[in-house]
């Protein structure tokens, strides 16, 4: 018997109305599920989308049947979501959510169909889908992802307050030249962390504009917190005040990224006897710790410049400062000031500079330079250089194009152009006598056809000198002929791990933007946990080539390196899921090292990580190795040089790369959505801990909210954790704590270094992209935990704090 229609009823227009709405919302499904189809896709879209049509015409034409065909297209949906993503939150809410909003009124205008049977039964039926979203929206604000894994060891014993006034400083960028972020300070703990409160804030007034970014790790020495902002002013604070004691401007200029990660400390003592510049006896003898610094010698007798703060600034100086009154030490370079560009040849204006703090082992201070990436062929050296921490003579060069060169380069001529760089921190051995260096690669990064010889053996590499001689010991390249922009952006971590048979192997531990971790033995530079060559994909553009293997770090666990597929395409709605699948069939992908072509290829890990410069912490006492990591994917394609050189500028980054001198510009950005989400689904950041010696995931947490961004750049204000792209560094303590503050939201958090569990988080007044640091004030016993906070990347905020935290004082 035919369905019985009506002509009219006062709640018909209602069904009309949301049956016209149906229709709406439908169209684009099948518009845009067509086009996947015709590139290889899901054909849910598309039949999803003519079901919610043909549900909305018979809603039209007032049949109860439309009700009826919703229900098959929702209970069809949700086993397709459930089939395509499993039961993972995150990966269901883009698939359910908006589908459930819908079936809510579809239920709710069933009593208006003629010959309805009443209201209990739909009515009930929305009721419970409005308890679902209820829950879901409850659960949003729940971790999701999360990984804890049993960590198995005995808790340390409590740590003994060191004797050494220098334990609870913070001497270098990463505490010690090891690079570990670790404090063995316990004051400040796991019992007591929810308790910190501000203990200061200082303005230094250098809020970062443009391309600047404030990336500021301050230092800690004797009675004094040193800090830099982007322009390389310098501020000696109070440590227990935050009241300023001298400041020091460079009055330094870059036409582009301006910061300042940190600066140096040296102490000069009596003139050294000269060791024999060779290896040590038997480099293989196994070492028990690392030596944090060599025993401070005393003093010399004049009073100026005692003790130094090294620096080196964004127009290419390294300048050194007296510790006490920040006046410039006349007795080092030209009245305090080392000119970085001799030897260095044609400097365009903004084309080479340093970012990170310089290196300060024995006597000698070595830098290394950042390059304004892929502008052009032939940019300036990647030489690295040391010099006489004492004069500002330059004792050796390390010019990988050309070891002859070890100081200045004959009249006339320049280190080797083009030559991978040195912008990160490197770390040092000083028992070893060695320093490693994290290379970068030959400008330009997304073609490689004109590289050198040793610029192919170089590129994104881990690079082991002799600290006194520069010589080469070892090498060892983590990727081969880097077409993506994967070169090494984290100082090495040394700590020593157990060998399984009761001792323990001097390790260096290198984190690299594929989320790749490699642990080598630092003496040789040969691999701890076994590393893998596996072939990849190839099919260069014409003239250029492809390493048939890459080295993969089989013996650690890799972190967000899950290879993309179309199921894991994601948007805050269907329509911008549906949008990312199409554009991601459209891209070329076949891995992390999918070559660039002249169509779009995907970039995952992409050129900002995986991990980045803020490097490791390790929990020494529990042999944790603590790591954050940054998963936002980029397309790049490759622009014929005509048609590149009538594009305008270049972009060190996002946008286009001239690459002048190759036949080729290279095109890149994020891989979003229109509303500016990451077209993949969450986590887009996240912390994570691994066991250095069975060599296992402890746990894996999400960083950070979507508080303070959200759709279109807007903040949602709402703490979900989804987790947002990391920069900055973590921070480990003996108390059981990791410290961390480079999310998107504006919160500096401490977590429990076991578990990954928030035990504190306090609200800062911008975000930071920095890496945090802990001392103890020699005059109050007070630990603080100190942190510069310039603005989070990506966010319009922007701000000049360094904000200091501490516990109440106790009655």
């Amino acid at each position: 018997m035919a369905e019985q229609r009506t002509s009219g009823g006062s709640g018909g227009w209602l069904l009309v109305l949301f049956g016209l709405l149906m229709v709406v919302i439908g169209a684009p499904l099948v518009y845009g599920g067509v086009q996947l189809i015709g590139l290889g896709g899901s054909w849910y879209y598309t039949l999803a989308g003519l079901g919610v049509i043909a549900s909305g015409i018979l809603y039209i034409m007032r049949r109860k049947s439309g009700l009826w065909l919703y229900a098959i297209v929702f209970l069809a949906t949700v086993a397709w979501a459930i089939w395509e993503s499993g039961l993972e939150f995150w990966p269901l809410v883009p698939r359910l959510v908006a589908p459930a909003v819908i079936a809510i009124p579809a239920l709710l205008l069933a009593p208006l169909f003629p010959a309805s049977t009443g209201k209990r039964t739909p009515f009930a039926l929305a009721g419970l889908l409005a308890v679902a979203l209820a829950a879901t929206a409850f659960y949003a604000f729940t971790p999701h992802g999360v990984t804890r894994n049993a960590f198995a060891k005995a808790e340390p014993a409590p740590t003994v307050p060191p004797a050494a006034a220098s334990a609870t400083d913070w001497r270098y960028y990463g505490r010690t030249p090891a690079g570990t972020r670790y404090a063995p300070i316990d004051q400040i703990n796991r019992d007591n962390v929810n308790q910190l409160e501000v203990a200061w804030t200082f303005r230094h007034g250098d809020t970062p504009q443009g391309s600047a970014q404030d990336q500021s790790t301050p230092l800690f020495v004797g009675d004094t917190l040193y800090t830099c902002s982007p322009n390389n002013i310098v501020h000696a604070l109070n440590p227990d005040t935050g009241d300023v004691k001298w400041k020091y401007d460079p009055k330094a200029k870059s036409p582009l990224w301006q910061r300042c990660r940190g600066v140096s400390y040296y102490e000069p003592g009596p003139a050294p006897v000269q060791a024999e510049a060779s290896a040590p006896a038997d480099p293989l003898a196994p070492t028990s710790v690392i030596a944090a610094a060599p025993a401070v010698p005393a003093a010399p007798a004049s009073n100026a410049c005692a003790a130094r703060i090294v620096m080196t600034t964004i127009d290419a100086r390294l300048i050194q400062l007296d510790a006490k009154t920040g006046e410039l030490c006349q007795d080092f370079g030209n009245g305090g000031i080392v000119d970085l560009k001799q030897g260095m040849g044609e400097i365009k204006d903004g084309f080479y500079f340093q970012t990170s703090a310089p290196t300060v082992m024995r006597d000698l201070i070595m830098v290394g330079g950042w390059v304004w990436d892929n502008v052009e062929t032939g940019e300036p050296s990647g030489a690295v250089r040391a010099f006489s921490a004492r004069t500002g003579e330059l004792v050796w060069a390390w010019d990988l194009g050309n070891p002859a060169i070890t100081k200045l380069p004959p009249e006339g001529e320049s280190y080797t152009r083009g030559t991978p760089n040195v912008w990160s921190t490197p770390a040092y051995d000083e028992a070893l006598g060695l320093v490693y260096l994290p290379t970068g690669n030959a400008t330009p990064d997304f073609w490689g056809a004109h590289r050198s010889k040793a610029a192919e053996e170089y590129s994104a590499a881990v690079v082991a000198l002799d600290m006194d001689t520069g010589k080469e010991r070892w090498k060892f390249q983590t990727v081969h002929h880097d077409i993506w922009d994967y070169d090494v952006p984290a100082q090495p971590a040394l700590y020593d791990v157990p060998d399984g048979k009761g001792g323990k192997t001097p390790a260096l531990i290198q984190l690299t933007k594929r989320g790749q971790i490699f642990m080598l033995d630092r003496r040789d530079g040969k691999p701890i946990a076994e590393v893998e060559e596996r072939p990849v994909p190839q099919g260069a553009m014409e003239g250029d080539w492809t390493a048939p293997t890459q080295p993969y770090s089989v013996g650690m666990p890799s972190i967000g390196t899950e290879p993309f597929t179309e199921a894991r395409m994601w948007g805050a709605t269907p329509y911008d899921q549906l949008y990312c699948r199409i554009e991601f069939k459209k891209l070329r992908y076949d891995g992390e090292f999918t070559p660039p072509r002249t169509d779009r290829s995907l970039i995952y890990p992409g050129y900002y990580g995986g991990m980045n410069w803020g490097s490791a912490a390790i929990d020494e006492a529990r042999g944790l190795l603590i790591v954050n990591d940054i998963r936002m994917p980029q397309f790049v394609q490759l622009i014929a040089r005509e048609e590149a050189d009538n594009y305008g500028g270049s972009a060190a980054h996002d946008g286009l790369s001239q690459q002048k001198g190759t036949p080729y510009g290279a095109l890149k950005n994020g891989f979003m959505s229109p509303l500016g989400v990451p077209c993949h689904q969450p986590p887009y950041g996240t912390i994570s801990a691994v066991d250095l010696e069975t060599r296992q995931l402890v746990w894996q947490v999400p960083a950070g909210t979507l508080e303070d961004t959200g759709p279109l750049g807007m903040k949602t204000g709402m703490q979900i954790p989804i987790g947002m792209p990391t920069l900055g560094g973590p921070v480990a303590t003996s108390g059981g704590l990791v410290f961390y503050a480079g999310t998107q939201d504006y919160y500096l958090r401490a977590m429990d270094v076991t578990t990954g569990e928030e035990l504190w988080k306090g609200r800062l007044p911008v975000g930071a992209q920095s890496t945090p640091m802990t001392f103890v004030s020699h005059e109050t016993g007070t630990q603080y935990v100190v942190i510069s906070a310039g603005g989070a990347r990506q966010s319009p905020d922007r701000g000049d704090y360094v904000v200091a935290y501490k516990l109440p004082k106790q009655n």
